[in-house]
């Protein structure tokens, strides 16, 4: 494995666990030249799922790209790292679950967007503007709106 740091191609496992329920080994690494530690991942190699966008154009899944929209909608926020990276897995897991070979980028927004509404509101309100290109004021007044009713609801029946 390569080191991040120094390009060396030699390094030694420190430490290996189970991830995501047993579909991942995390290992802790360290560089045979400059002696830093990092992470790798290993994942079973799945079949390829196709996301179709909006404009019908197909690209491969990229939990990547998953990442770094949560990590955005998170920005400045109570949320760790390793809460990101399970809602992630939670995302693909559910996706290949569903045994599809294709699956439209409108599916993978709306099950991010219940997983962040149960994390984290104003994170689920970031993400949510992004995705449902808010047009104006009152159609993000009308998507808090929803989220106060739930909030009132739950209350009252506490």
């Amino acid at each position: 494995m390569k080191c991040p740091f120094c390009g060396n191609l030699e390094s030694k496992v420190v430490d290996s666990r189970p991830a995501d329920e047993g579909y991942t080994i995390r290992r802790r690494r360290e560089c045979s030249r400059c002696c830093m530690r990092f992470t790798t991942y290993e994942r079973l190699d799945r079949l390829p799922l196709m996301v179709v966008k909006k404009d019908g154009r197909r690209e491969s899944f990229n939990r990547e790209k998953i990442l770094n929209g949560i990590m955005k909608a998170t920005e400045k926020r109570p949320v760790s790292m390793d809460r990101l990276n399970r809602l992630v897995d939670e995302v693909e897991k559910k996706l290949y679950n569903m045994m599809e070979k294709e699956v439209t980028s409108k599916t993978i927004g709306e099950i991010i967007m219940n997983k962040l509404k149960e994390l984290d509101e104003v994170a689920y309100v970031r993400f949510a503007s992004v995705y449902r290109q808010f047009k104006d004021i009152n159609t993000f007044m009308e998507e808090l709106n929803k989220l106060l009713d739930k909030d009132n609801n739950q209350s009252a029946e506490e």
